[in-house]
């Protein structure tokens, strides 16, 4: 047998085996993702370092005036971000009105359409595959216009890679289901997302929409950036969500707890009945009555999830724990 059999596989070429043979430190990029690793590959230790994003870049300009002003070196000191108490609320969400008529005044320029800034708007935007499940929350059209109507509105994008044609599908199938509740519950996709459309976007949403198949996702990088910006989550228990949810506090959770441990798990019909009676009976209820209170969970978002989920915290876990060993 020769040394690349022994090393990548008798019969075939197997990359991943190939790779954590000659690796030195092997991570997965959340605590759950090293887990499900390690179970799918018990020969090899396995650890994790969970991904984050850099803060100057996803953080919105009305973001780092405010944080530049109560928080001064943020940018370079992300942990900083852990004091957004002493941002006046005021301020908070005066910062968010402002990304969200930014976020706004694209869609009604590229769209057409023109959405109320005081409608609590959700947010769902990343690559279009199957197991993110971007069309989840339109499973239920009645319950959804019966929850929504006047209450709700979606802003939606992703493409899915030119060969994925399940992908392709599922956009197509979240585009006639908007159109079946057009004028109840509005409903926008945005074309060709990007880096620029992701900088106005994210922020300028109330909520962040997160409901893959656990689990599928290794750590996910959205929802990182929502938080930067004050937007709440509101997520299936996978990737880094796990690390960053407190219920109530920081966030929501989506479905069951995350105690899976194979890719064998589905939990479809549990999620999507938590996600319509999250929406209903304490999300909307929150933003509507308690405006306070919603204040309270977009700071949380900052100074709980942002604070650590970032690449400054990140490359420092890199390097202490992986590079010099």
């Amino acid at each position: 047998m020769s040394l690349i059999q022994e090393l990548a596989g008798k019969d075939v070429l197997n990359m991943t085996m190939l790779a954590l043979s000659l690796s030195g430190y092997v991570n997965g990029v959340a605590k759950k993702h090293g887990e499900i690793s390690q179970n799918l590959f018990p020969g090899f230790e396995i650890h994790a370092i969970t991904n984050g994003v850099h803060t100057f870049t996803w953080a919105s300009p009305y973001f780092v005036n405010l944080f530049d002003d109560y928080l001064p070196g943020w940018a370079h000191e992300p942990e900083l971000l852990v004091r957004v108490d002493n941002i006046p609320d005021e301020e908070i969400w005066d910062a968010h009105c402002g990304a969200k008529a930014y976020l706004f005044q694209y869609i009604e320029e590229t769209t057409g359409t023109k959405l109320d800034p005081d409608i609590l708007t959700i947010g769902f935007a990343r690559r279009s595959a199957t197991y993110k499940r971007g069309d989840l929350i339109f499973s239920d059209l009645e319950r959804l216009v019966r929850i929504g109507g006047g209450k709700l509105q979606l802003v939606f994008a992703g493409k899915a890679h030119p060969n994925d044609e399940p992908g392709k599908l599922m956009i197509q199938r979240i585009i006639k289901k908007t159109a079946q509740i057009k004028g109840k519950v509005e409903v926008v996709y945005l074309e060709n997302y990007n880096m620029e459309v992701a900088y106005r976007l994210v922020p300028g949403v109330d909520l962040w929409l997160n409901n893959p198949i656990r689990p599928l996702e290794a750590s996910g990088t959205s929802g990182m950036k929502a938080a930067l910006n004050g937007v709440p989550n509101f997520s299936v228990l996978d990737g880094w969500w796990i690390e960053g949810h407190i219920e109530g506090i920081t966030g929501w959770s989506i479905g069951p707890p995350a105690t899976e441990t194979s890719l064998d798990d589905n939990h479809a019909a549990e999620d999507l009945a938590d996600l319509y009676n999250k929406l209903e009976k304490v999300i909307i209820p929150l933003y509507y009555a308690d405006r306070t209170g919603w204040i309270r969970v977009m700071k949380n978002a900052i100074g709980k999830n942002a604070y650590y989920f970032n690449t400054h915290v990140m490359m420092r876990r890199y390097v202490t724990e992986a590079y010099i060993r």
